[in-house]
């Protein structure tokens, strides 16, 4: 391990404001499947290792030495469990074990991991209940949430009562794609490459048209992949807001936009970028890896490095990416 990741307080101005924090760096987009929960799924009968997708296979010198390449102090984990389910008791005990587990590595290394705790669009007491155990006996810095379950979407009225818990306590609420409908999708495309952007997208939407902006001020909402599409369509969606069903006033999708934080995961490019940054601007964007979904190879030699030399960022702007934004979002991040 390096030096300068062992001494998270050698840069002047934490915030990043003042350097690019390209040895500081907080990855706020990190797949975390626990091996605890790999042996639990397997011993109970609920998903077998080999019948995993590969990124499942957790590991936490391999995750350890990714970030000390990349300068990754730390990485906030996003908990997942593939499992699939009947009853509610197993449910709560899988999600038990994920937990555990992310807390306990959380204490092994102080500083270098911190996590989200799961929300259920589908399970309004087990969210409650992860909520909980999550965040007021583990620590977790927030929750993360799919952009959507079946039908069900995050701006769905339905889920009311549990976003009013999460506003009350002011939550960081990191969303992600995953299982989602890929319908007239041609075929060799697979769902990352196109319709998780989209599911992504039309999550924010439902953010936006059904209000839960407006009703919940206090939660902050993290996109993943540079916000899906949502940044390239903002002026469609002001020429058209009234169209939609709910309406949405033209004049307030920008205040929308910001109401949002967007992950660097894939979308940074010469291209991208500019359009992201008259979204969003450099205040409301993170950094994130995608790791293990996203190799390290693909993170290593093109996803961060391409951040780096990206043309539209200055080292103001990579400070605020890198490290600062994350700060100031989630303030138990910051050293000690």
């Amino acid at each position: 391990m390096s030096t300068d990741l062992q001494a998270p307080g050698h840069i002047a101005d934490r915030t990043g404001a003042s350097d690019d924090a390209r040895n500081e760096r907080i990855d706020v987009h990190h797949h975390y499947t626990a091996p605890e929960w790999v042996r639990w799924a397997e011993e109970n009968g609920v998903a077998g290792r080999d019948s995993l997708p590969p990124w499942t296979r957790w590991d936490e010198a391999a995750a350890l030495d990714l970030m000390d390449r990349t300068g990754t102090r730390t990485s906030v984990l996003t908990v997942a469990m593939l499992g699939r389910f009947k009853e509610a008791a197993a449910r709560k005990e899988s999600t038990r074990v994920s937990l555990d587990a992310a807390g306990a590595l959380v204490a092994r290394h102080p500083g270098r991991f911190a996590f989200f705790t799961p929300l259920f669009l589908d399970d309004a007491e087990l969210s409650r209940w992860s909520v909980s155990h999550g965040m007021d006996q583990l620590g977790a810095v927030g929750v993360s949430a799919r952009t959507s379950t079946g039908d069900t979407y995050l701006g769905d009225p339905a889920l009311d009562p549990v976003m009013a818990e999460l506003d009350e306590r002011a939550a960081v609420i990191s969303t992600h794609p995953m299982q989602v409908n890929t319908t007239g999708a041609p075929a060799g495309v697979p769902p990352f490459v196109c319709d998780f952007l989209m599911d992504t997208t039309r999550a924010a939407l439902s953010l936006i048209m059904n209000g839960t902006l407006d009703r919940f001020p206090r939660l902050t909402f993290i996109l993943p992949h540079g916000g899906g599409y949502l940044p390239y369509i903002a002026g469609r969606i002001e020429v058209f807001g009234r169209q939609l069903v709910p309406a949405v006033d033209p004049g307030r999708v920008r205040d929308y936009l910001h109401r949002f934080y967007y992950d660097t995961a894939a979308p940074m490019s010469p291209s991208a970028t500019p359009t992201l940054l008259a979204a969003a601007g450099s205040s409301r964007i993170l950094y994130g890896s995608d790791w293990p979904p996203t190799p390290t190879r693909v993170v290593t030699e093109v996803t961060t490095p391409a951040l780096d030399a990206d043309p539209a960022l200055g080292a103001q702007e990579r400070g605020h990416i890198n490290r600062g934004n994350a700060l100031r979002l989630l303030p138990a991040l910051a050293p000690a």
